[in-house]
C-alpha cells in the first residue's frame, strides 16, 4: 500500500504540515479560506484522514463522498461540527483536541470579564474618536471585579481554570453543572454547587463555559436574562447558540442587565449587526483560544490523532469509540 493522504482543510503551522508529510501525502490549504461543501468534498474524496476546523460542517454527505475516509481530527475541543453518529455508522475516527487551550481560554475570558466590567473597548473608543477632554469624576465609571460574585455555567476543565484565577480578585464563585465536582475539588477552587436560577440571580458575573448541543440551545435566553440582577454582566466563551442573540440585544438595550461580553455568536462569522450599536458589550471573533502557542499546539494534536488512527491505534483524544468495532 502507498502512503496515506491527510486533507488539511485550513491554514496550519509549518512544523504541522511537516510532521504529517513525514507519515502521509498531504493536501492543504495554505490560502486559509473555508471550503465549501462542495469542494470540501472534492478534496475529501481522496481523503484518509481529514485535520480539520470547526468552520467544517462533516456530515454523512460529506462521508458519503470520501471512502476511503478513516479519521477526522478536529482542531478544536467543541465538535458540534461533526455528526459523531455518521462517523460511527461509518467507522471514521472522531477526536478533537482538549487540555491544551484550557489555559489560554480561561486567561481570554477573563481578559473579556475585566474589559466588560470596566467598558474598556467603550474608553478605547472615546479617546480614538477625540471625545477625551480630561479626568472627570464619574467618567466611563464601571464595576469592580474584586470581591464580586462570579457565577460560573459549567464546571469542566476551562471553567475551573476561570474559578481558579478568581482567587485572586477574592471573589465569590458559585457553579452549576450537569454533575457535582467531587468535595476536595470544590475546596481547591473555593466554589459553591447551585442550581442555575439561583447562580443567574445572585451572581455579579455569570460566565458560561458549555459545549453547543441541542439541550444546551438557547440555554440563556429572556426567561434567563430576566432572572439576572440589572446591575450584572453576561460573558460567553463557550459556543453560539447557548446564547439568545436576539433575546440578549433586548436585554442590553432595555439595560436590563449591564452588559455582556462576547467571543461567540449565532451562525458565526456572520451575526446580529445590531450589537454594533450597543455601548455595554465587548465583541472578540472567536479568538479565545488565540494565541500561537495554544493554536500551534490544537494543530499539533490535531495532527498526531490523525496520524494515530492512519496507523491502526486508537488515538488519544478520541470521540467516537464505538466507531472502532466498525473498522
Amino acid at each position: 500500500m502507498g502512503r496515506p493522504t491527510v486533507v488539511v482543510t485550513r491554514e496550519v503551522f509549518d512544523d504541522v504540515l511537516a510532521l504529517l508529510r513525514e507519515h502521509a501525502e498531504v493536501i492543504d490549504n495554505p490560502t486559509d479560506e473555508p471550503l465549501a461543501p462542495a469542494a470540501l468534498a472534492e478534496r475529501a474524496s481522496a481523503a484518509d484522514a481529514l485535520v480539520c476546523a470547526l468552520t467544517d460542517r462533516i456530515d454523512d454527505a460529506l462521508l458519503a463522498a470520501a471512502p476511503r475516509l478513516r479519521a477526522v481530527a478536529n482542531i478544536a475541543v467543541g465538535h458540534n461540527n461533526i455528526d459523531l453518529a455518521a462517523c460511527t455508522a461509518r467507522g471514521v475516527l472522531a477526536t478533537n483536541t482538549p487540555g491544551v487551550l484550557d489555559e489560554t481560554t480561561a486567561d481570554f475570558a477573563w481578559a473579556l470579564l475585566l474589559g466588560v466590567a470596566r467598558r474598556l473597548t467603550e474608553a478605547e473608543r472615546y479617546l480614538r474618536e477625540g471625545r477625551w477632554t480630561g479626568w472627570q469624576l464619574k467618567q466611563l465609571a464601571g464595576a469592580d471585579v474584586h470581591g464580586a460574585t462570579l457565577g460560573i455555567v459549567g464546571m469542566g476543565r476551562i471553567g475551573q481554570a476561570i474559578a481558579r484565577r478568581a482567587s485572586g480578585f477574592r471573589m465569590n464563585v458559585l457553579y452549576c453543572n450537569r454533575t457535582r465536582l467531587p468535595e476536595p475539588v470544590e475546596q481547591s477552587l473555593a466554589a459553591r454547587w447551585v442550581d442555575q436560577a439561583t447562580l443567574l440571580e445572585t451572581a455579579d458575573f455569570v460566565l458560561l463555559m458549555v459545549p453547543y448541543s441541542p439541550a444546551t440551545h438557547h440555554l440563556i435566553g429572556a426567561d434567563e436574562l430576566a432572572r439576572m440582577k440589572p446591575s450584572a454582566f453576561l460573558v460567553n466563551t463557550a459556543r453560539g447558540g447557548v446564547v439568545d442573540d436576539a433575546a440578549l440585544i433586548a436585554a442590553l438595550a432595555a439595560r436590563r442587565i449591564a452588559g455582556a461580553a462576547l467571543d461567540v455568536f449565532e451562525g458565526e462569522p456572520a451575526f446580529d449587526r445590531r450589537f454594533l450599536d450597543l455601548d455595554n458589550v465587548v465583541l472578540s471573533p472567536h479568538i479565545a483560544s488565540s494565541s500561537v502557542a495554544t493554536r500551534r499546539a490544537m494543530a499539533m494534536l490535531a495532527a498526531r490523532n490523525a496520524l494515530a488512527a492512519l496507523r491502526g491505534e486508537t488515538p488519544p483524544n478520541l470521540l467516537n469509540p464505538a466507531a472502532l468495532q466498525g473498522r
